[in-house]
């Protein structure tokens, strides 16, 4: 196993979208491994790193609320965006053709405890060692400073963060006990990238704690 850290990181709303809901979303009851390893990247990014998330502790109490959002109901074809690569004409989108207003289902004031690892990759150089990037990481989350500006789910909901330096992580009464969530994205599976996959697991929170380490994946 990798060099482990814990970061805290809260914010006022959050949108981890069900897939299963595409038109009206509707967020999951915690944060995903997905957004939590998404979280780590925003902060410290590295080709030769790569983040395992191994628990999510839910610090505030599960609570949901709804607002209205503008969004489009197309996109650019990707066809066109890789001839605008090539020096062709560049593709636009007028929004106010396409936009609409749709409802969303959203998490308000989280707070999440992000327990986690890396490890290297083998695509760095001869210098590259798990103490440096350790090290690297640490001074980003004693200081505040990213890579580029973390959210919850959607841009829109950005995150604030800092190092999580306590043994315990305290958690909500309200999610003492066992609580089923149901199934949860894991993450994607791009080893075959013709043929992406998605990744499940059953969440399960103990006490406000989410095991990914100890919980089976499947596709």
């Amino acid at each position: 196993m990798g060099y482990g850290v814990k970061a805290e990181t809260w914010g006022p709303l959050a949108l981890f979208t069900r897939p299963e809901m595409k038109t009206e979303r509707m967020s999951y009851d915690v944060m995903t491994p997905s957004a939590a390893r998404g979280i780590l990247e925003s902060i410290y990014w590295k080709p030769e790193l790569r983040y395992i998330i191994d628990r999510i502790y839910v610090c505030n109490q599960i609570r949901f609320t709804n607002i209205r959002r503008n969004e489009v109901s197309e996109k650019i074809p990707r066809t066109d965006a890789l001839a605008a690569m090539n020096g062709c004409k560049v593709p636009y989108m007028y929004a106010p053709s396409v936009i609409q207003q749709r409802a969303s289902t959203v998490l308000r004031d989280v707070r999440y405890v992000i327990e986690a690892h890396f490890e290297l990759t083998g695509k760095g150089g001869e210098r590259d060692s798990e103490e440096k990037h350790y090290a690297i990481l640490m001074r980003r989350l004693k200081n505040g400073q990213c890579f580029m500006q973390p959210y919850f789910g959607c841009r829109e909901f950005p995150a604030k963060f800092r190092l999580f330096e306590s043994e315990t992580v305290p958690t909500a009464p309200e999610n003492m006990g066992e609580k089923d969530l149901g199934f949860m994205l894991y993450d994607m599976d791009y080893s075959d990238r013709k043929n992406i996959k998605p990744m499940f697991f059953r969440a399960v929170m103990h006490d406000g704690c989410i095991d990914i380490k100890g919980s089976k994946v499947t596709s």
